[in-house]
């Protein structure tokens, strides 16, 4: 062992990540009750889901620019401070009884609009403050800290708040994002992507975009990675958009039980969130990543067939695990691999590569439930996941695999 460890700054960072995430958790579960409770159109429902992903098509690469430019930290409290105003308007009109589709979707997008690019300054700042060794182990709380949060107590407590008011949840959410502006306040340093007397030759954004791609499709491993979430996250997100649908009309579930679902993702997500660094060593990174294909295809193949919400919960806890897995895996190579001024570009381009199988699938889950059946989604995404899976899974070869782990980060110019 070297002494490394874990310090007051990435607690600090830890601690405001969780406590926006339980906030965000409370909204994401209250918006589609809110509009469901509303309307029993798929269509409208997936909307809200294209709305939240729009802004990552949008504004996730100028994001990352305006993160390799300025202090991460600093922008990170910025963006905090505009989403609390936005949640608390849609809970005084929630309360007011003056809410419609248009005030929540319009909401929405604005939380995420800031969402995409504070999550970018925030994985761009971490290589700043953890040491190189203990990324996984980084990654790996932060995971576990959001999971916990936003899925594993957000979920059934959304849902009994709803109960109680539908506007509790986004009071809530908006205290949430004041308490992480004032913890990320607390963290002592600058964060800029190079040191104050080491100038930025500032260009075009345009050609810093372009760089941030060309740097990406350069690398073998991690364009495949982010290319594979891609096409995957738009057939996931497809069956989730109409996840409310299938707990109410084939599991018989309601407000709570449907919040609990989030809650067995959750368990899983923080089992391989806590445990990911050891799980990853043991099972080698190129078994984590073929593992995690072959779950893929076995949640949506259960969603399609299964009536049975305890068999549903045991695979969503199964899709937690490997979740936290492969998202621990695919941000420490990122961040390994990626030159210091360049993270912020490279980690926007890949979340929006990923946005837009999001926002395609939150579109397509609704339309196609709408035309051939609410099952339809997830046969598409397991026959998806199961031609994905036979495509890619030479790519994770050990050497490749091992070798990626093993490189040093280049200069980007």
């Amino acid at each position: 062992m070297t002494g490394e460890r874990l310090d007051g700054r990435y607690v600090k960072l830890w601690a405001a990540s969780t406590t926006s995430a339980l906030g965000s958790g409370l909204a994401t579960v209250a918006a589609p009750l809110l509009i469901a409770s509303r309307t029993d159109e798929p269509l409208v429902v997936s909307g809200g889901f294209a709305v939240a992903w729009l802004p990552w098509l949008l504004f996730a690469l100028p994001g990352g620019v305006l993160v390799d430019r300025v202090d991460r930290r600093k922008l990170m409290i910025i963006l905090d401070w505009i989403r609390v105003p936005a949640v608390a308007l849609l809970a005084v009109a929630i309360t007011a009884g003056d809410v419609g589709i248009a005030l929540l979707y319009s909401v929405l997008f604005v939380i995420n609009a800031s969402e995409v690019v504070f999550r970018t300054a925030s994985g761009a700042m971490l290589p700043a403050i953890v040491p190189k060794s203990l990324l996984e182990r980084a990654n790996g709380r932060l995971y576990a800290g959001t999971t916990l949060a936003h899925g594993m107590l957000s979920g059934p407590l959304s849902g009994f708040l709803f109960g109680v008011a539908a506007s509790i949840p986004f009071y809530v959410n908006a205290g949430t994002y004041a308490v992480s502006a004032l913890l990320l306040g607390l963290i002592a340093g600058a964060y800029r992507s190079r040191p104050g007397d080491d100038p930025v030759v500032r260009r075009s954004m345009r050609s810093e975009v372009a760089e941030g791609f060309r740097w990406l499709a350069g690398q073998r491993l991690l364009r495949t990675m982010v290319g594979l979430i891609g096409m995957l996250n738009l057939t996931l997100v497809a069956a989730t958009s109409v996840l409310v649908l299938l707990a109410k009309e084939r599991l018989q579930l309601g407000a709570v039980g449907y919040g609990l679902l989030f809650t067995c993702m959750a368990v899983g997500g923080l089992l391989g969130s806590v445990t990911g660094d050891r799980l990853i060593a043991w099972c080698t990174p190129t078994w984590t990543l073929r593992i995690g294909l072959l779950i893929e295809a076995a949640t949506h193949l259960v969603l399609a067939t299964s009536t049975n919400a305890p068999v549903v919960g045991v695979t969503l806890f199964l899709f937690g695990v490997h979740g936290a897995l492969w998202g621990i895996v695919a941000s420490s190579l990122r961040q390994r691999l990626t030159p210091p001024d360049m993270l912020g570009r490279v980690g926007s381009t890949s979340l929006f590569i990923i946005a837009g199988g999001n926002c395609v699938g939150a579109l397509l889950g609704g339309a196609v439930a709408s035309k051939f059946g609410l099952t339809t989604p997830y046969w598409a995404g397991f026959v998806v996941a199961v031609l994905v899976s036979a495509l890619t899974w030479r790519v994770f070869d050990r050497e490749v695999v091992s070798a990626a782990y093993a490189e040093e980060p280049a200069v980007s110019r």
